[in-house]
């Protein structure tokens, strides 16, 4: 399912173009967790080059054109050290990839990487917030057009269950890879209901058909899990930042 002849022509135009400022290009996100879905995953790419600046960029853009051309996002392109100096800010995301990576080309830079524990707690508590206030936002415009907010559904369940994964980190349990298996760890732990986003999975990897659900009630659910998680996580990192006065 992953389009493995893609990558590697995407690889081989993107050295082409580099030449020596590329140091490595690395395959990360659900192409190699397990759980890619050729209709709702994108290839993410993360390349290591020497030189980012303006003139190395313009070198890269017809192959970065390609990529876009067949239908994948832009690849992350960071040097060396900005990613040693982007742990602190990047946590979740680094973290995801150091973890769960494939080499297509070059040295693994991120063998030996070192992330901030406490720092990842405090980005997985702003990103529960932020994507929970966004989603809130496009229900608002999708409300009372039931193809919309399945496309919303469908569109943000796999960001959502990356953080409950991450949710479990924090919480101190063990995180499974999987989305499914995140999501009903996670439950399990905090007593939330599991049920609105596993029909959603079901659908969005074509084991049930969204007519047999009424999308309102399953966004329903869905909403009351994010705030129960959101929640959770904000308990518990309170708790220990609290100290005596």
């Amino acid at each position: 399912m992953v389009p493995e002849k893609k990558m590697n022509d995407f690889v081989s135009r993107l050295r082409d173009a580099a030449g020596a400022n590329l140091e490595s290009v690395i395959l990360f996100g659900s192409a190699v967790a397990g759980d890619f879905h050729p209709e709702f995953s994108n290839v993410n790419l993360f390349c290591v080059i020497r030189d980012g600046s303006f003139a190395a960029l313009q070198a890269l853009a017809p192959a970065v054109k390609w990529w876009d051309d067949q239908k994948q996002p832009p690849p992350l392109f960071m040097t060396r050290d900005e990613i040693k100096r982007s742990t602190d800010v990047f946590t979740i995301e680094l973290m995801d990839i150091k973890e769960h990576h494939r080499m297509l080309f070059g040295e693994d830079v991120l063998q030996d990487l070192t992330i901030p524990t406490k720092l990842h707690r405090v980005q997985v508590e702003y990103e529960l917030g932020e994507k929970l206030a966004l989603l809130r936002q496009h229900l608002l415009l999708a409300s009372g057009n039931d193809s919309r907010m399945w496309e919303l559904l469908l569109r943000s369940v796999s960001s959502f269950a990356t953080l409950f994964r991450h949710a479990l980190m924090v919480l101190g349990h063990e995180a499974p890879v999987g989305k499914r298996e995140a999501v009903q760890a996670l439950s399990k732990q905090i007593g939330s209901d599991a049920s609105a986003f596993l029909q959603v999975l079901d659908v969005r990897e074509k084991k049930a058909d969204r007519k047999k659900f009424d999308v309102a009630d399953v966004f329903s659910r869905y909403l009351a899990t994010l705030e129960r998680v959101t929640a959770a996580v904000d308990r518990m990192l309170d708790s220990d930042s609290a100290g005596p006065v």
